[in-house]
């Protein structure tokens, strides 16, 4: 992969301001690599446990997962990969593929999705099969308590079913609010995720701290 997604689909203007640490994980990753982190997740989940039917459902699907835990290690694998799209999954789309493997206290489980750059922007495919998507817009402050940082908030949600796709109105549709900036005081890098809805609130998120590299990819050489 010559360039990532996010290359391909964010202005080089709005790159341009990301801190350099944040370049490293954002970029293309080196052929017969493989990005690798570890860190804590100071909270995951949601309390409204009356929601966590509905999270159970998603946990299927490896997109997310009916807890409500604190100090969750977790370690994080960015790999190249394709992703089919298009009617009859023709099209195969360069992406980055990654799995954050949370421990929770009942055991692991782990979150998979995929990063592709389309026609329409950046795209993430949630879960193992990607039936649900966000469109994601980029956007990099240059100053303020946020300089440097990368924000990515969704402007669209499909979901995909017997072979259509399916858009939320912006009604009903969730939200997806991901932040990652990195800390040079602590010397890691911070995410928070936020998925809410209209009317509900806060339906899942996840907050922490990790540190990362580019390694070779011992597993597949």
């Amino acid at each position: 992969m010559s360039r990532s997604p996010y290359e391909l689909s964010t202005p080089p203007e709005v790159l341009a301001r990301l801190h350099p640490r944040l370049s490293t994980y954002f970029g293309a990753i080196p052929p017969g690599h493989v990005g690798r982190g570890e860190g804590v997740f100071d909270v995951v989940g949601t309390p409204r446990r009356w929601l966590w039917p509905l999270l159970a459902w998603f946990a299927r699907d490896a997109v997310m997962f009916p807890v409500w835990e604190r100090d969750v290690p977790f370690t994080v694998e960015n790999r190249p990969a394709h992703v089919r799209r298009g009617r009859g999954g023709r099209e195969a789309r360069p992406a980055v593929r990654a799995h954050r493997t949370f421990r929770f206290r009942s055991g692991s489980r782990t979150m998979v999705d995929a990063i592709t750059a389309e026609p329409d922007g950046l795209v993430d495919h949630l879960g193992r099969h990607g039936r649900v998507s966000a469109r994601l817009r980029a956007e990099v402050d240059a100053h303020g308590p946020d300089a440097g940082a990368l924000r990515l908030v969704s402007t669209r949600v499909t979901f995909r079913a017997l072979g259509r796709e399916v858009r939320l109105p912006a009604l009903i549709a969730p939200r997806v609010t991901l932040k990652e900036r990195f800390d040079d005081v602590a010397d890691r890098q911070r995410v928070s995720l936020v998925l809410s809805a209209p009317l509900v609130g806060t339906l899942y998120r996840y907050e922490g701290a990790f540190r990362y590299e580019i390694a070779p990819d011992r597993e597949r050489g």
